[in-house]
């Protein structure tokens, strides 16, 4: 087996071997002894395969041959450790040009292959910025996510869409830069509501200058940089100027720039001064779980801060913890100039090369034993106790609820998994189907599933033939992808949004699967539909009510409205994109350039569709064989 990485040049090498299919340690010490022969003494990345291929683990290592080798120490490895060797049936390795290198390829591994052995950041959703464009005259103020591929200005991480919505409010009461699309800009003949209200200076018809904009532009740019007492200084100056000319309502909006300045100022909930870019990180420890409190600074503003709460932790050093989470975290963001920790990692130094080589600066990693970065830590570490503190008694709540929906449906032990399925449709439309997944955590988003109503036979509007596909293309590929059920993936309880006769529908289907053992209920509101008196059906036929006020029918209620919310925004998805489709998008060869010029000259795709081919022969752009490749298509059948 070979495999390349994209960032390092030099020669790679990748070795491979399989062993037995046996679940014992000796198999895997076999396979692991058997990959040491060829293990060079130099820095790299190992992965750890199962007798599938899956990963298992994946770890870095200053001397690959060395680090490896401590596998087969069996005595030696903690628990955990032990049972991934038990599993290990052959492994990947990449060597590297140096530690930093590997420490950097093992965090992006780790994100990718998500290995069942490796401290995991859960919460993986991408952090929002502010991107200031520049590929516009008038450039345009907007959040973001994702890649950064558009040209401008980003300024971030946010700790969530809330603050940077308040400070793109704030920027526009400020500096009224547009955040409108440029095809809503290029369109506009009058200016638009957020002019009205002094939130946009209105460049799209001319109310401004481009050099006046243009300062604007710079103006949000300091403030963003944390340059905020320039902004102020400037505003004031600019507010005085207008006075002694007397022209009092443009010193009127100046001191109503002034107000919302100061106003931003005062509402930081973090007193960052003396910091300009940093983040903050601090771990607490709690019953064998593990929260980590970030904070982020930039430009000496308070960006927000988040709780995280990374998965496999069980038996893993917390210096080990927070090393993995801050790779994983750096791997998605940005590394500021400086990183304050509340403890002394052994691989401090190695962390700051690495983060160094990724942000193509220096970046220090430092845990402050006094001053402000002391304060700001110490506040770190106190945010991260009580958010700990908070999720350990908001999962006793949930583990108390899921025991008493165990009791009240008589199931074998305390479901772990609960898938809950809704349908959604406007008269058998873009029918899609959705998939809600909630455990011991709570809801887990990123396995949430939507299923577009896809097959011929399925009529429109048939809600039991939509579950049924829905449930054949989910344990279809369930059966086929973990046939052991070792993933964790199969539910211990299916949730169906409606009555006795979907339940009934669901039963057979499953039954038709060959899926025996897998629970089914089904909720309704009951013939009056009013919440609160809902039904919960058996496939046997047994129905039972929970009392009003019941945590066990609140939580369920729960479950049944984040599916149907979940399965209504997909259904929605779908019915927008449906209405930008038109018949030419099926013409082979027909671009957007053709098709823009068959409608401005048609009018209407249904006119397209009929027009004779001397009509098509006269369009702009259309050539005699494109003509006739309409033409075909729309006349030609049978």
């Amino acid at each position: 087996m070979t495999e390349t990485a994209d960032r390092f040049n030099e020669e790679k090498a990748t070795y491979a071997v399989r062993g037995s299919d046996a679940p014992d340690i000796e198999a895997g010490v076999a396979a692991i002894r058997n990959v040491l022969k060829t293990l060079p003494v130099r820095p790299g990345v190992y992965r750890m395969l199962d007798a599938r291929g899956d990963v298992l683990y994946v770890g870095k290592a200053r001397a690959l041959k060395n680090r490896v080798s401590n596998y087969t120490q069996v005595a030696r490895l903690p628990r955990r450790l032990s049972r991934m060797v038990a599993q290990t049936r052959g492994m990947t390795v990449v060597t590297t040009n140096t530690e930093a290198e590997a420490l950097l390829l093992e965090a992006q591994l780790i994100k990718r292959f998500r290995p069942a052995y490796n401290v995991l950041l859960r919460d993986d959703k991408s952090f929002p910025f502010i991107l200031l464009r520049e590929d516009h005259p008038f450039p345009r103020v907007q959040l973001h996510r994702g890649a950064r591929r558009a040209t401008g200005q980003y300024f971030g991480p946010f700790a969530g869409a809330g603050a940077v919505r308040k400070t793109l409010t704030a920027l526009q009461k400020l500096f009224l830069l547009r955040s409108c699309t440029d095809s809503f800009f290029a369109n506009r003949t009058r200016p638009c509501l957020l002019h009205q209200i002094k939130r946009c200076s209105a460049p799209c018809v001319d109310r401004i200058a481009k050099e006046e904009y243009a300062e604007l532009v710079a103006d949000a740019a300091d403030f963003l940089c944390g340059k905020s007492t320039k902004v102020q200084q400037k505003l004031s100056g600019q507010m005085a100027a207008a006075a002694e000319a007397m022209d009092f309502e443009s010193a009127a909006i100046m001191r109503d720039r002034l107000r919302a300045l100061t106003f931003i100022q005062g509402t930081q909930a973090i007193n960052a001064e003396g910091i300009e870019d940093a983040d903050l990180f601090a771990l607490a420890c709690r019953q064998g779980q593990i929260g980590i409190q970030a904070f982020f600074i930039r430009g000496g503003q308070n960006w927000g801060h988040r709780a995280f709460f990374p998965t496999h932790t069980a038996e893993v050093p917390e210096d080990e913890v927070l090393t993995s989470f801050m790779m994983q975290f750096y791997e998605e963001v940005p590394p500021p100039r400086l990183v304050l920790v509340d403890r002394l990692l052994p691989e401090a130094a190695l962390i700051a090369e690495a983060l160094a080589e990724k942000a193509e600066r220096k970046v220090v990693l430092k845990v402050p034993q006094r001053g402000e970065q002391r304060r700001l830590l110490a506040q770190a570490t106190r945010n991260a106790e009580e958010a700990l503190d908070r999720r350990l008694a908001e999962g006793a709540t949930q583990t108390r609820l899921l025991r008493e929906v165990a009791d009240l449906f008589a199931l074998e032990a305390v479901p772990g998994r609960i898938e809950i399925y809704d349908n959604s449709h406007i008269m058998g439309t873009n029918m899609v189907g959705a998939m809600v997944v909630a455990g011991p955590e709570g809801f887990r988003k990123g396995q949430y599933r939507k299923f577009n109503i896809k097959r011929p036979e399925t009529a429109p509007g048939d809600d039991f033939a939509m579950m049924r596909e829905v449930l054949e293309r989910r344990f279809a590929r369930l059966e086929q992808e973990d046939p052991d059920r070792k993933s964790g993936e199969w539910p211990d309880l299916l949730l169906i949004d409606g009555g006795k006769g979907q339940v009934s529908a669901v039963y057979r289907t499953m039954e038709e699967l060959g899926v025996h053992d897998v629970p089914i209920v089904g909720i309704s509101k009951g013939p009056d539909r009013n919440a609160g008196r809902e039904h919960f059906h058996l496939p046997d036929g047994r129905e039972s009510m929970l009392p009003p006020g019941s945590p066990v029918l609140f939580y369920l209620q729960r479950l049944r409205d984040e599916a149907h919310r979940f399965a209504i925004g997909a259904h929605r998805t779908r019915r927008a994109a449906a209405m930008t489709t038109s018949p030419l998008d099926d013409v082979p060869g027909i671009g957007p350039a053709r098709k823009k010029a068959l409608l401005m000259h048609f009018g209407t795709a249904k006119a397209v569709r009929g027009a004779a081919l001397e009509d098509l022969r006269r369009v702009p752009g259309v050539s005699e064989t494109m003509a006739r490749a309409i033409h075909d298509h729309f006349h030609a059948r049978g």
